[in-house]
């Protein structure tokens, strides 16, 4: 079984997003990125990302990583303060501690498809 399966599917996920979204926005230090973006759209690409992230099926059809976060002037603060929500979001549906830490290990490699560097915000 997956950890999708694990931790109950499709329902699990959404209340996992919905949390996320609900931490991530209320966050003054990230609520400025979600500024006019149709929350409803990107927690559906959330959705549909966390549910191939934790082994269940392959429904993503968003754009790349790079190509959706490109422009944003994301930074490692910002990226460190949004896993450490869906940690959290994750601990809530019922992730052990093991598997969360498994789940935010494996989102590391995308720091540098979300990341822009200093000098490419310049």
């Amino acid at each position: 079984m997956s950890l999708y399966d694990d931790i109950g599917g499709a329902p699990a996920i959404r209340l996992a997003v919905s949390v996320f979204y609900h931490r991530v926005t209320a966050d003054e230090s990230l609520a400025p990125w979600f500024d006019g973006i149709d929350i409803d759209r990107l927690m559906a690409h959330q959705r549909a990302f966390l549910t191939v992230a934790l082994g269940g099926p392959d429904l993503f059809s968003g754009r790349s990583m790079s190509g959706a976060h490109a422009g944003l002037a994301i930074t490692d603060d910002a990226f460190d303060a949004v896993t450490e929500h869906l940690a959290y979001a994750l601990l809530d549906v019922g992730l052990a501690h093991a598997q969360v830490s498994d789940v935010i290990a494996g989102l590391q490699p995308l720091r540098a498809q979300v990341v822009e560097s200093a000098a490419a915000t310049a």
